[in-house]
């Protein structure tokens, strides 16, 4: 491996102990060790089946992708293939790894370039869902006088990354009136995206199996949130919740970690509750998404390995 790699994989291991730490001596450390070890048990196991559930559902999502790109990819291929990808990119720096892996082991149907794209695009419907949630949560928070009060700076945050995706997908269609290099590419991108997630065909299931796994995981957070002792409302479930995922997609750490918890603790007073108390709902998220992913382990150990010349 070249020496860059390492560098910045030794970085991003650095930031994320250095945000923990950060965070440790930023807010009440031991309290919230406290409150993650002394989670319901119970509520915790919820947690964990709502993830395997999001995961199971994040397959389906990628094998219906694939399969608009020229890919035949089997069901239990798909979900033994996803737990494979989330336990390496829980456990590598970068968050990544796991999916490049995914797309490499399922190039041979359609080729390389086509397994990469119905993994970016897998992945980004996913995300435009929960992005998609968030705003339909704040407008209808915004509109409704008398309701759940949000702080300028949150109705800011959203409102600056939507106009972000809308400035972004301008751009994206003014480069693709190019007839060169890159305006080339990006037709090429796009039609592969209508042709996997938005044809009429495919699109239903493509909203319903991503609103699915949004939801999992949204409900994931809130019930660990619930076993360290924070009954989360529904319009922080649906705005805050969201928010702190996010944070997981920025590539200066670990698969999230340290930046999810401190978006949570940053935000957890804004529905009245205390930056310990989402400190902790975070952490124990974290580590039930952890569990969650151990399948992937089973399934790295049994893998058969290809057999020398």
């Amino acid at each position: 491996m070249r020496p860059k790699t390492w560098i910045l994989k030794a970085l991003r291991l650095l930031v994320t102990l250095a945000l923990l730490v950060l965070l440790w001596r930023a807010i009440d450390g031991p309290a919230a060790l406290d409150l993650v070890l002394g989670a319901d048990p119970v509520w915790l196991l919820a947690a964990v089946l709502a993830l395997n559930g999001q995961t199971a559902l994040s397959a389906l999502r990628w094998r219906l992708t694939a399969r608009g790109l020229g890919q035949s990819i089997t069901l239990g291929r798909a979900i033994r293939e996803y737990y494979l990808s989330q336990i390496l990119n829980q456990s590598l720096p970068g968050g990544v790894l796991g999916d490049a892996g995914r797309a490499v082991r399922a190039r041979h149907e359609a080729g390389l370039k086509r397994a990469g794209q119905a993994v970016v695009f897998e992945r980004l419907a996913g995300q435009l869902a929960l992005f998609g949630v968030t705003g339909a949560a704040v407008f209808l928070v915004w509109i409704r006088p008398g309701g759940t009060a949000l702080p300028d700076w949150v109705l800011r945050l959203v409102a600056l990354t939507g106009g972000a995706l809308f400035v972004a997908g301008v751009v994206l269609w003014v480069i693709s009136r190019s007839a060169r290099g890159w305006g080339r590419h990006i037709r090429d991108w796009s039609a592969a995206f209508e042709a996997s997630v938005l044809a009429p065909a495919v699109l239903p299931r493509q909203i319903m199996l991503s609103l699915g796994t949004t939801a999992l995981n949204l409900l994931a957070f809130a019930i660990c949130a619930r076993a360290t002792g924070t009954t989360l409302p529904l319009a922080a479930i649906m705005i805050i919740v969201p928010l702190i995922l996010l944070t997981m997609l920025i590539p200066i750490s670990i698969s999230g970690w340290g930046l999810r918890e401190g978006a949570a603790a940053a935000l957890f007073p804004v529905i009245g509750a205390t930056a310990t108390e989402g400190f902790a709902a975070s952490f124990a998220f974290g580590l039930m998404f952890l569990v969650s992913v151990l399948p992937g382990v089973v399934v790295l150990l049994i893998q058969p390995r290809p057999q020398s010349a």
